[in-house]
């Protein structure tokens, strides 16, 4: 059975020269390789006009009809605007193509492998991953070549014998205390420990957090960026058509008789 009462001593070298360094390696490499990643980053690229247009379209159609119960339009200016947008759907006005033909036939979706878009997206992905593993691979090496076997620092709180393979990885003693922890359990526990320091020093929305990308597949950008199914606008338009028309039944000014609610309800406070 493990003995927890055996007590240890570090030589103080030991937090000078093997827990300092290892955690400041960590943190100045995630610091670089948040600057890195900003480097590599692409800017976005410019969509055309006209599939803006579609899109933006079909964003207007879905505004309109949601506010239908409570429309800060009047009724006939309402429908004025629900009849403009059928008319266009139903003529495809707003595709990029142009014409019905075009929406009753869809392009077929582009080959990942010939479309740049998607060859970009799998590019950035595949840089994300390279620069996220080999630091790391470097970093974890030289833990593992200059301070195999050291113990680096004691928790100061009790923990159950689940954790020993965890934080005493490298050190082969079933009599230690489960809090203390080696040099490269240490490693570990700084890789995905940091995320908070580096929210605080480069913010929210930075790229230093290597444990969020080592999960990431370098190919998930690859349909972010355009591969995939396209949507066809031509079906979204012809099924807002009719649920434009089914909202207009529905619609309520949210002004109809407001100057009578007004008196209403101001009207009885005015006279006491």
């Amino acid at each position: 059975m493990a003995n927890s009462d055996v007590s240890l001593y570090l030589d103080p070298n030991i937090r000078d020269w093997v827990l300092f360094p290892i955690t400041l390696v960590m943190i100045l490499v995630g610091v670089l390789r948040h600057y890195v990643m900003t480097l590599l980053k692409s800017p976005p690229k410019k969509q055309p006009r006209n599939a803006i247009r579609e899109q933006r379209a079909l964003v207007r159609a879905q505004i309109l009809r949601a506010t239908a119960v409570n429309s800060p339009l009047p009724s006939r200016y309402y429908k004025s605007i629900s009849h403009q947008l059928s008319d266009a759907f139903e003529a495809g006005a707003y595709l990029k193509e142009g014409g019905k033909g075009d929406a009753q036939n869809p392009s077929a979706p582009p080959n990942p492998l010939s479309d740049p878009a998607a060859m970009d997206g799998m590019m950035a992905g595949m840089k994300t991953q390279m620069v996220m593993m080999v630091p790391q691979m470097v970093i974890m090496g030289w833990v593992n070549f200059f301070f195999q076997g050291f113990v680096a620092i004691k928790l100061p709180f009790p923990l159950t014998l689940g954790f020993k393979s965890m934080l005493q990885r490298g050190i082969d003693t079933p009599d230690m205390d489960v809090r203390w922890v080696s040099s490269l359990s240490w490693y570990f526990l700084n890789f995905f420990g940091l995320n908070g320091l580096y929210r605080l020093i480069l913010g929210g929305d930075n790229a230093a957090d290597g444990s969020r990308d080592m999960m990431a597949s370098p190919f998930a950008n690859a349909g972010a960026m355009g591969g995939g199914q396209p949507q066809d606008f031509g079906k979204l338009f012809k099924a807002e058509r009719d649920n434009l028309e089914f909202a207009e039944g529905s619609h309520a000014w949210v002004g109809q008789d407001v100057e009578n609610r007004v008196l209403r309800r101001y009207g009885k406070l005015a006279a006491l």
